[in-house]
């Protein structure tokens, strides 16, 4: 066992091994899944599998997975806390815009509500796209401060962030209570330890998206040799070693397939040993700040 299971998130105990929704889009998480049905399946099966956290966003798809997780699990049971992100938007190509007036922020909440069938949000992350692909500093005062109107109205029970940095994750808590960050970060990418550890003392969730590398899965001989010596895939030692790494991590890996949610979700029960631990720690060699 990886240590504790559960973690008080967005006033609920959840589940730390959670599911993202964003792979049951189309390629390049752009229009709809080549199989409908096959991605109902995954989204049932997580839920029967004991996921009680799912996370997911209108620009997914877009529209896609908010309307998949709608079709295949409302009515929603009392436990599931849903998670969504605004920010952005999808060009009709498939890329990747910034939707971050307050006029942009409002309109995606109330498309989320109505995509995935709510009266209110559980979460709502702010996406920075400051830079589309890591943290960069600048100001995300008005963003969040809509956030909390919205919060204020009902619509949203809890803010987050995401793609963000260490001064405006502490900038936004003086606005409104933050209860989960949401960056890049997994075994070879570790700019965040110190905010990993900031946020364990806070009691706040820490959520890295790519737990598994994304686009491109992590690749490392220690890793690989890790999981031959337990006999278990390197994919499942890399979920291992993040929930081993703190217990405020929520993990929320991506799949379409039932195989891979079945191994995904089986990597809560890795029992990882301190000597394997300190050599994927070797991965990537981190600054503690």
């Amino acid at each position: 066992m990886t240590g504790t299971t559960r973690f008080e998130f967005a006033g609920r105990s959840v589940r730390r091994m959670g599911y993202g929704a964003m792979q049951l889009a189309g390629p390049h998480v752009f229009g709809p899944p080549k199989d409908h049905a096959a991605a109902l399946a995954v989204l049932r099966a997580a839920l029967e599998m004991g996921v009680d956290h799912i996370d997911t966003s209108d620009f997914y798809g877009p529209h896609v997975t908010n309307h998949l997780i709608r079709e295949a699990l409302a009515p929603y049971p009392d436990t599931l806390t849903l998670v969504t992100k605004v920010g952005a938007v999808r060009g009709s190509d498939g890329s990747w815009l910034r939707a971050t007036s307050a006029e942009d922020l409002r309109q995606a909440v109330h498309d989320n509500l109505r995509n995935l069938g709510l009266d209110v949000l559980d979460v709502v992350n702010f996406r920075s796209m400051l830079d589309i692909h890591t943290p960069a500093e600048g100001s995300l005062e008005e963003q969040v401060t809509v956030l909390a109107e919205l919060r204020r109205e009902g619509l949203i029970r809890h803010v987050g962030l995401s793609n963000v940095t260490r001064t405006q994750v502490a900038d936004a808590q003086r606005i409104v209570p933050i209860v989960c960050v949401q960056n890049l970060y997994n075994v070879a990418n570790r700019q965040d330890e110190g905010l990993v550890d900031e946020l364990a003392h806070a009691g706040i969730a820490y959520v890295p998206f790519f737990p598994l590398g994304g686009f491109s899965p992590l690749q490392s001989q220690i890793l690989s040799d890790v999981a031959e010596g337990i006999g278990v895939t390197p994919m499942q030692v890399a979920l291992a070693w993040l929930l081993k790494r703190s217990p405020n991590i929520l993990l929320i890996p991506g799949t379409s397939s039932l195989d891979h949610l079945r191994e995904n979700m089986a990597a809560e029960e890795l029992a990882l040993g301190d000597s394997d631990y300190e050599k994927l720690d070797n991965i990537a060699r981190p600054v503690r700040v």
